[in-house]
């Protein structure tokens, strides 16, 4: 089978699945081996990406998956009528943030962090499908751990969760300085 048959392929079952397909299921679907398959992905992606095209193909975690692009969205709307797009307050994207660095994580922990409740904002992280329950804590009361999705990855355009920034341990105290002038200044009222 020459690779404009097998890129034929992949572009129909990441059509037709309409989500992320691991590399190793496509290997073996195509009767091929993994390495092969990701590198015609990726070309694919990368001419995707090059050429003036609404779609575009994305890897994330060792899987492919055909989705619009983002520069599309309103063109989408005019047809959808119904935004799917998600606003995140500071309060959700700190709640977020928790999750995706210190990820299992249970609800106190996150809570622990903040300093204040974050039920409203892992609720709406659960409706957004940004986190999802990855099972519960082997501690008394049996919390749920909580983690993130694929689709916080393609929202935020990250292949894996090494792709997420690193804080340099500089700016960690700074942040520490921050909060302790911060906390200090509500204690003087």
């Amino acid at each position: 089978m020459n690779p404009k048959e097998i890129e034929a392929q992949i572009e129909a079952i990441l059509f037709t699945m309409g989500e992320a397909v691991e590399s190793d299921r496509l290997a073996a679907a195509l009767g091929h081996d993994v390495d092969t398959i990701r590198r015609i992905a990726r070309n694919m992606a990368d001419r995707y990406d090059s050429e003036d095209r609404g779609i575009q193909m994305i890897e994330i975690n060792d899987s492919f998956q055909l989705c619009t692009k983002a520069s599309m969205y309103e063109a989408i709307i005019k047809i959808a009528h119904v935004p799917k797009k998600h606003v995140l307050s500071d309060s959700v994207l700190e709640t977020l943030s928790i999750v995706a660095y210190k990820q299992p994580v249970t609800r106190s922990e996150i809570e622990a962090i903040r300093g204040v409740s974050c039920e409203h904002a892992v609720n709406k992280l659960l409706e957004y499908k940004l986190i999802t329950e990855l099972g519960r804590l082997n501690a008394p009361g049996k919390p749920i751990l909580f983690g993130t999705t694929e689709e916080f990855l393609r929202s935020f355009g990250l292949v894996s969760l090494e792709d997420l920034p690193v804080v340099k341990p500089e700016k960690i105290e700074d942040f520490k300085i921050e909060v302790e002038d911060e906390l200090q200044l509500k204690l003087d009222i």
